[in-house]
């Protein structure tokens, strides 16, 4: 049956077809959101009970603005692939949650990842091609509540490399053993706590990564190449933090709460700031020809006239 043939036979059919075509990218993905409702049930409730805390909620609102940013330029006709992705991931992602016949549900975390991810796609899908496409789902990634998961399995191995790495910085001045998180400093013990390991400053400074490279317009490749300096960035800030609180327990000055806190602050500002300004595309050095020589006259396509004299 041709095309023409089934317009005269069954033309409701066609009419639908070119409703469902001229649809708008946000009904599309209010209905990928819809779909995707037990997700966020979940991630509502962790952050509701206190098990995590509520930072991925800046994600989203970093993702539904560059959502709005773009909303002029998002594409009438989806890209297929990206598309297709989406639509495999929100399926995969109610089975994983739900479990199928002799397959057990995971976690809700791990149904969650692939939620997320299936969202960033079906976001993709409708941007233009100038966004990159791994800063997207960085921020996906970041939406989900997972430092309480990031503290509990990444936390103790972030303290005693923490640790380890104050105990060098205070060596030349102080007396120091560490035992695991711990740091024995001039006889006082110093205990590298879950505060200190720098999940949260790991979050902001991925956080920062994702943001800024969407809005400098970073292409995939230019970003992926820098994501592990993030992470050493961050590494080190947060073992500057820990051997300047160390050092003042140890020298038997321990800072005040507020003074605890700003050097915190401090800290995260820099190693937030260096990030920004790692993921900022350099400045264009203009060339020689652009800048004026006083008492030269230059033509386009003439001679140059020397007034000097």
């Amino acid at each position: 049956m041709s095309l023409a043939t089934l317009a005269h036979r069954h033309p409701r059919i066609v009419d639908w077809g070119i409703h469902i075509d001229r649809t708008p990218a946000a009904g599309w993905l209010a209905l990928q959101f819809a779909a995707l409702a037990p997700t966020w049930a979940w991630m509502v409730q962790r952050m509701r009970d206190g098990s995590d805390d509520p930072l991925g909620l800046v994600a989203l609102v970093a993702l539904a603005a560059l959502a709005w940013q773009c909303r002029r330029e998002l594409r009438a006709s989806p890209r297929l692939g990206w598309l297709a992705l989406a639509g495999v991931g929100t399926v995969l992602a109610t089975l994983l949650r739900s479990g199928l016949g002799v397959v057990p549900a995971l976690p809700p975390l791990a149904a969650g990842l692939v939620a997320v991810l299936a969202l960033a796609c079906g976001l993709l899908a409708f941007l233009p091609r100038r966004v990159a496409a791994l800063p997207v789902a960085g921020l996906a990634v970041l939406a989900l509540p997972l430092l309480s998961s990031l503290q509990f399995y990444a936390g103790y191995p972030l303290r005693v490399a923490t640790a380890e790495a104050s105990r060098w910085l205070l060596a030349p001045g102080f007396d120091v053993a560490r035992e695991g998180s711990s740091l024995m400093v001039g006889g006082r013990l110093v205990i590298v706590d879950a505060p200190c390991s720098g999940v949260q400053m790991v979050w902001l400074g991925y956080f920062t990564a994702c943001a800024v490279a969407l809005w400098a317009r970073r292409s995939d490749k230019a970003f992926l190449r820098r994501l592990p300096m993030v992470g050493l960035l961050v590494l080190a800030g947060n073992i500057v933090r820990n051997s300047v609180l160390i050092a003042f327990e140890g020298a038997g000055h321990a800072l005040a709460p507020w003074a605890h806190n700003a050097l915190g602050l401090v800290v995260l500002a820099a190693v937030c700031g260096a990030i920004a300004r790692l993921m900022m595309p350099a400045r264009a050095v203009p060339e020689p020809a652009d800048h004026p020589i006083p008492g030269l006259i230059t033509l386009q396509g003439g001679r140059h006239v020397d007034t000097v004299l």
